[in-house]
């Protein structure tokens, strides 16, 4: 099977009403890691994932894969900061991707309860999805989002509102998913966690790219004076 990364991104630039957003941004994300986005609030953190995952369509430049865009779709997943779970129980939100694959009743129930099982979320296999705290929720995004065995995983926030035994539980998974092979992009604004699960740094400032490279250099020696500022906890324009 053709690897769909790497992606490449070239002259992507996203605009809304005319605005411009994101970019023009130049980027290369190979098929292992993990890729964390920083920067100040406003940025540009999700709406470069966005466009990233084709949630949003450039109005120039590229967003490219090494395979074609309908076969990327089916090698993709998205985490979103605050997750959306269907009024069905958690059982059937797992099950929910694998039978719009095709996957039969038998088969995807299967799949669903092993990872149910690894997300420590067999205890409530029979609840109501929406009932889940905000961690429960989370996990069980993720755990959603994972079922397909996805190339890349593209998360935005996932531990914006947990607290922190919570937010422990999802980087401990993240860390494990980005172990077994699955790249990942992440969106934060705890700087702990990104120096914790970086293996590579975006930092955006004003929809650009202003700095990225890997995490340990970026962290123990910024390039510019504005992502050192940003790492001080001085407002950064």
């Amino acid at each position: 099977m053709v690897a769909a990364l790497p992606l490449i991104l070239t002259g992507a630039t996203l605009r809304r009403q005319g605005k411009t957003l994101i970019g023009p941004v130049d980027l290369t994300l190979g098929r292992i890691g993990v890729t964390v986005v920083i920067g100040p609030n406003g940025s540009g953190k999700t709406s470069l994932l966005r466009m990233m995952h084709g949630l949003q369509r450039t109005a120039d430049g590229r967003v490219g894969w090494s395979v074609a865009d309908a076969i990327a779709r089916e090698r993709q997943a998205y985490v979103f900061q605050r997750p959306i779970a269907l009024r069905r129980s958690v059982l059937a939100n797992l099950m929910f991707p694998l039978r719009l694959r095709g996957a039969s009743r038998a088969q995807a129930e299967v799949q669903a309860r092993a990872i149910a099982d690894r997300f420590d979320l067999s205890a409530m296999l029979a609840q109501p999805a929406p009932s889940l705290s905000g961690g429960e929720m989370q996990r069980l995004a993720l755990a959603r989002a994972l079922i397909t065995e996805p190339e890349i995983l593209f998360a935005d926030e996932p531990c914006a509102a947990l607290d922190g035994q919570a937010t422990r539980q999802i980087e401990a998974l993240l860390a494990g998913t980005a172990s077994a092979g699955t790249r990942l992009v992440m969106a934060t604004h705890d700087m702990g966690q990104a120096r914790r699960l970086a293996s590579d740094v975006i930092f955006l400032l004003h929809g650009r790219i202003h700095e990225t490279g890997p995490a340990e250099t970026f962290f123990a020696a910024p390039a510019t004076p504005e992502a050192q500022a940003f790492l001080n906890g001085d407002i950064v324009e």
